[in-house]
């Protein structure tokens, strides 16, 4: 989540005054009696913005009473675009968003309680691990309905070649498996300037190294965040959060499986290596699937396997796509009836096929199109039993955390600048400080 700056509060607020939503000249109904609700989306993906539209225009057709007009809105700046528009009352009827994103919103009072205006079906449909995620304080203020697993993007061929064996989510590699198979594909020793095959094993894009570090540790069983007999958080790093960051971090600094290099980079970033031979494997989320569909060169072999299993099998943590209303909107219920009909299961199952991402309705994963060996479809969709909500989006004092401590200390951890020990003493000795402010 972005953190609030009145300088990007300043640049947010000419978008925030297009998108009046419930302001209070459109408090009231229509001239000719219906009302109009905005909906503002952050599809960006051509197929994306065409599902949702659709489903829109499929609505309005339906309900003439009850319109629904779409807005475009961008994931580069809605967290400070919300921000202004919430102040200004100028916020829009139906908002698309992260559920890492919805804490400051919900203990702000500005989305709406949902928990009493949700249809049984739907409370039904998501899985309650999911409607964790966007739960606060045991009240509803958004629906997730679609995810994103971490997966490894693959060169098969490469990975032939070596004669490795291809993990399944069955049978996926372990971490200790992981390493060594890096180590093969980088030719199974260090490499030096002037050494090596020419080839790294895995190429780790961690320009934001605290939700990937936190979510994949979830499989070895780490939680860094916990919540004490008194109900404030205290930040521990223990052995089972230590495994993850070790890994990377050997990768990177003693096996020299893993390139340097990429450690501030984007997914994108990386995939003009990758489809140059120069990383063999890459993790990435699901969705970036789309972007090597498009992009890779014709012949090139690509494959979706599943990350690495630790103690909590693959477990590993997710911040699910929501939809939220918002509390200043007098019409809630008739944007919770919206919500509900974009999130049936067949509609849900356009919005996830759009988004390269999978849904989290029961009945939507269970569509043929999410199981196809097509684009690594399967495999993902076999994940999704294994998400669990991201750890510490709940809590409060988190950002700065993220901003300000996690961040800049992975970084040098990965990079060989800090050893471990420094790397927990910024955690939790930094880390409890920042906390304890929010938790007086």
């Amino acid at each position: 989540m972005r953190r609030r700056t009145l300088l990007a509060a300043a640049l947010a607020a000419p978008a925030a005054a297009l998108l009046p939503g419930c302001a209070a000249e459109r408090r009231g109904r229509d001239a000719d009696g219906g009302i109009t609700l905005r909906f503002q989306s952050l599809a960006w993906q051509k197929e994306s913005v065409e599902a949702n539209k659709q489903l829109v225009a499929e609505w309005n057709r339906a309900h003439p009473t009850v319109r629904i007009r779409y807005v475009q809105g961008s994931w580069d700046n809605v967290h400070d675009q919300l921000l202004t528009s919430f102040e200004g009352g100028e916020q829009p009827d139906i908002i698309h968003d992260a559920s890492d994103d919805l804490a400051e919103f919900a203990y702000g009072g500005d989305l709406a309680d949902l928990t009493g205006l949700l249809p049984q079906r739907l409370r039904d449909d998501i899985p309650q691990r999911s409607w964790g995620t966007a739960t606060f304080d045991r009240k509803i203020y958004g629906v997730p309905f679609l995810q994103e697993p971490r997966v490894l993007i693959a060169n098969r061929t490469l990975l032939r070649k070596a004669g490795v064996r291809l993990p399944t989510p069955a049978k996926p590699w372990s971490w200790p498996e992981f390493e060594r198979v890096a180590r093969e594909l980088s030719g199974g020793r260090g490499r030096s300037g002037s050494g090596g095959s020419g080839t790294y094993g895995v190429a780790w894009p961690l320009k934001d190294p605290v939700s990937a570090t936190l979510n994949l540790s979830l499989s070895t069983g780490g939680r860094m965040f916990h919540r004490r007999p008194d109900g404030r958080t205290e930040i521990r790093f223990d052995a089972a959060d230590r495994q993850v960051p070790r890994v990377v971090h050997d990768q990177v600094n003693r096996d020299r499986s893993a390139s340097g290099s990429t450690l501030g980079m984007g997914g994108s970033d990386t995939l003009p290596g990758f489809f140059a031979g120069r990383y063999a494997m890459v993790p990435l989320g699901f969705s970036y699937r789309q972007q090597l569909d498009q992009q890779a060169p014709k012949g090139f072999d690509w494959t979706v396997l599943p990350a690495p299993a630790g103690r909590a099998g693959l477990a590993q943590g997710v911040s699910p796509q929501t939809l939220s209303v918002a509390e200043d909107c007098p019409f809630k219920k008739e944007a919770v009836a919206f919500i509900d009909f974009l999130l049936r299961p067949r509609n849900m199952v356009r919005l996830a096929l759009g988004d390269w991402m999978l849904p989290t309705g029961a009945e939507a994963l269970k569509d043929p199109a999410l199981h196809r060996a097509e684009h690594g479809w399967a495999t993902g969709t076999a994940l999704a039993g294994h998400l669990r909500p991201a750890p510490a989006q709940t809590v409060r004092g988190y950002p700065e955390w993220k901003d300000k401590v996690a961040t800049p200390a992975l970084q040098e951890y990965y990079s060989g600048a800090i050893d471990l020990g420094e790397l927990r003493h910024r955690l939790v000795k930094d880390g409890n400080l920042v906390l304890a402010r929010y938790q007086r």
